[in-house]
């Protein structure tokens, strides 16, 4: 039981850092974008890989989780 609840614990704790991530990521692109409108696709496009690397960790942190789980 205790297993369990500390595997809930790590991803919660990845899925919040990674919203907080993306959250951060999100909010500098659109403050970029104002203040150089047309560098707008190429900051879109650096936030959606800087997007896909922070939402890697938690998927990571999972699959660790149930890893040692199973152990």
């Amino acid at each position: 039981m205790t297993s369990l609840l500390a595997v809930a614990i790590i991803a919660a704790a990845a899925a919040l850092a990674a919203a907080i991530g993306d959250a951060i990521v999100v909010k500098e692109t659109i403050a970029s974008t104002a203040r150089q409108p047309e560098y707008g696709g190429q900051f879109r496009t650096t936030m959606f890989i800087g997007i896909a690397l922070i939402e890697a960790l938690p998927i990571i942190a999972i699959v660790i989780a149930f890893i040692l789980l199973g152990r």
